[in-house]
């Protein structure tokens, strides 16, 4: 039985997204917070979703397009708060 490997661009985003919330230090349910963060990394992630948002614009479905302004501004708001906790620490 042959497996359907191919991408879309909502599975781009969501995985853009995994990498920006790992370089955050948040991880699945199953494991516990990292205490490993690096925001230029986060916010790289957040940059390339940005850009694809807008070299994509008029080209994308009412679905993915609510896909990624929902992506970017809950990781927008994420990286703020990582922001401001990292400065808190030093």
């Amino acid at each position: 039985m042959a497996v359907d490997n191919e991408l879309d661009f909502s599975q781009l985003i969501m995985g853009f997204c995994s990498a920006a919330l790992l370089y955050l230090g948040e991880t699945s349910s199953k494991q516990r917070q990292s205490t490993e963060i690096n925001i230029p990394l986060a916010q790289q992630n957040i940059d390339i979703i940005a850009l694809l948002k807008e070299k994509t614009r008029g080209n994308l479905s009412d679905q993915e397009n609510n896909l990624i302004e929902q992506v970017l501004s809950d990781l927008r708001a994420r990286c703020k708060q990582a922001e401001s906790s990292v400065d808190k620490r030093t």
